[in-house]
């Protein structure tokens, strides 16, 4: 069941079709208004895609179905473990209440209990908010037809450019394979996304232990 510690999500910035994005910049604002660590270290962005870049997520906004049912390239969202050790997830292209437990928001938006095929099973890139925030860098091009024109339209702030200048890294982190998933979820799993730029690959059933083992 969702808590009842629920957020006025007009708060946030929130543009259609750019979830990278909006995740970044919700991550900067509970940083600054003190809903988070004000390096973010208590908050992860987390990549959501396959091999097939076909993932199904329901109780979506952008849904036409009554359960709210999308087939996303990829998705992204914010997980933070807060001091008191509570877990939740803040999506701005969900339905459900915001932020949601981790627990309640896995089962309600993945339905694990749902059927898929291997190929079109979820796999999620974790990589920490404090890292993410310094590395990560948009033109948005995977936006644009071949014409130049917009198959969204984009966010009214300016691009997002990288600490060292970088302009265009998404692919790196939307590049999600079954393959690169990590057996299993230990120290060095969790200390590698601590550290490195791109984070750590884990399998959906892996999700939850994640983040029961940060500290």
């Amino acid at each position: 069941m969702a808590s009842s510690a629920a957020v006025d999500v007009s708060q946030f910035d929130h543009t259609p079709y750019y979830c990278e994005e909006n995740a970044y910049f919700l991550c900067k604002n509970l940083c600054a208004n003190g809903m988070a660590q004000p390096d973010g270290s208590d908050l992860y962005i987390i990549f959501i895609s396959n091999d097939k870049k076909q993932i199904a997520l329901w109780h979506q906004k952008a849904s036409k179905f009554t359960d709210g049912l999308v087939l996303w390239d990829y998705h992204v969202i914010c997980v933070q473990r807060k001091t008191d050790s509570s877990i939740v997830v803040w999506d701005l292209d969900s339905a459900l209440q915001f932020p949601s437990p981790l627990a309640f928001y896995v089962s309600e938006t993945t339905r694990p209990w749902f059927q898929l095929f291997p190929e079109y099973q979820r796999f999620f890139r974790i990589v920490h908010a404090s890292i993410f925030l310094r590395h990560f860098a948009s033109d948005r091009r995977h936006m644009k037809e071949p014409d130049g024109t917009w198959q969204a339209q984009p966010p009214a702030n300016d691009p997002i450019v990288a600490e060292d200048g970088t302009v265009h890294n998404l692919n790196e982190y939307m590049d999600i394979k079954a393959a690169d998933a990590v057996e299993n979820v230990d120290d060095g799993v969790i200390n590698t996304v601590h550290s490195e730029k791109l984070g750590i690959v884990i399998k959906q059933d892996q999700l939850e232990k994640f983040f029961t083992h940060v500290t």
